[in-house]
């Protein structure tokens, strides 16, 4: 296997590095932080006119036809400039589910709306009971006069407050309520409420309350029986490229420990000539460079991987090998720092916090620990 980066990735990171450096400085960051629906939609707009938000897509229908290391590439560099836009949320989640599981038409209205920048979304799933299981769904839908009734709660709705489409989950009534089903949720169909907070790091957050609302018959996503299993392919896959970005602040915050102790002095000279410290700053290092080629290996793999088991092995050890890396860096980042490691003073401690969002989303590390072992076994010959 070739692990070189073609010249094409080698152009994007490039690009994506003189980007972030141009518009993702401290002050500005802090400014978008700020915004109401924080992230700065002017920078939405560079992203489509440099095609990112097709970079994922098929060219068939528009887009660049990049894979899960293109993608990889891009959400490490957003990562070290710790970007708040929705690009996990819009892309790689609710568009990678309309081009899974959506009609020719729907994909042929959606999908250019969000290469365009026009058009962004929100993944409603998770609920209050759920955990980090991805089955575990209350919310129900009935159909009624030619259209859909849609009735349920979700919570942690990343990025709910500036979409204009929520993308939901809910339980069919045929089959007992067995099979799963996704709808197409305007921002301002009636019956929806939300409540909005900011998220660690940047960003938000929601819940998303639907009492009754009425749908449109083609506000359903596709005809497929089950979607559970197109869902459960594009977790897997963010995953992996949150995996990425999660190198990447990790590295940002080690480039940042490692200038601070060279400048900060104690005892007359820097921090950095204390052999103890040395050691701390090589373990990070060390820790960087697995969590890199974790990425690395998770974005290879889970792209060309049919199989769905082997899949959600490549995911969740992917989790577990970086949540753990991640957590040593951030902690290590903040103690060399000392108290003001945490403080809204330094940029260190927004990524402190993104990483600790990162942890838990999509499933903790303990959860995918025995995810792991769960599928390892099930996958191992009699």
């Amino acid at each position: 296997m070739d692990l070189a980066p073609t010249e094409a990735q080698q152009m994007l990171r490039h690009s994506i590095e003189r980007f972030v450096a141009e518009h993702y400085d401290s002050a500005a960051r802090r400014r978008a932080m700020q915004a109401p629906e924080g992230f700065k939609r002017d920078n939405w707009r560079r992203f489509a006119e440099l095609g990112w938000l097709g970079l994922p897509f098929a060219e068939q229908v528009g887009g660049f036809g990049g894979g899960p290391p293109e993608v990889a590439i891009l959400m490490e560099e957003l990562g070290r400039g710790l970007a708040t836009e929705p690009y996990l949320s819009t892309v790689l989640l609710g568009g990678a589910l309309i081009a899974e599981c959506g009609s020719e038409e729907q994909q042929g209205t959606l999908l250019p709306a969000i290469m365009n920048g026009e058009r962004l979304l929100s993944f409603a799933h998770y609920e209050t009971d759920a955990r980090a299981g991805l089955s575990a769904v209350r919310t129900m839908v009935r159909s009624e006069d030619q259209g859909w009734t849609l009735h349920g709660r979700k919570i942690a709705v990343l990025d709910a407050t500036s979409a204009d489409v929520h993308l939901v989950s809910a339980r069919l009534p045929d089959q007992q309520g067995r099979d799963l089903a996704l709808f197409l949720v305007p921002k301002d169909a009636a019956g929806v409420r939300l409540r909005e907070a900011p998220r660690l790091g940047g960003g938000r957050v929601a819940e998303l309350i639907f009492e009754q609302v009425r749908l449109p018959a083609n506000a359903r996503l596709g005809t497929s029986a089950d979607v559970l299993p197109a869902i459960e392919a594009v977790v897997d896959r963010a995953i992996a490229a949150l995996g990425a970005e999660a190198a990447g602040m990790m590295r940002a915050m080690f480039d940042a420990t490692l200038a601070y102790t060279k400048v900060r002095n104690q005892f007359g000279r820097p921090l950095a000539a204390n052999q103890v410290i040395r050691h701390r700053l090589a373990d990070m290092y060390i820790q960087c460079e697995e969590a890199q080629a974790m990425a690395a290996r998770a974005a290879l793999l889970i792209g060309n991987e049919a199989n769905a088991t082997e899949r959600s092995l490549v995911a969740s050890g992917a989790k577990v090998k970086i949540g753990r890396a991640a957590r040593y860096v951030a902690e290590q980042a903040v103690q060399l720092h000392g108290a003001m490691g945490v403080t809204d003073e330094l940029d260190l401690g927004f990524y402190f916090k993104r990483l600790l969002v990162f942890e838990a989303l999509f499933g903790s590390v303990d959860f995918h620990l025995q995810r792991h072992a769960a599928l390892f076994g099930n996958s191992c010959p009699e």
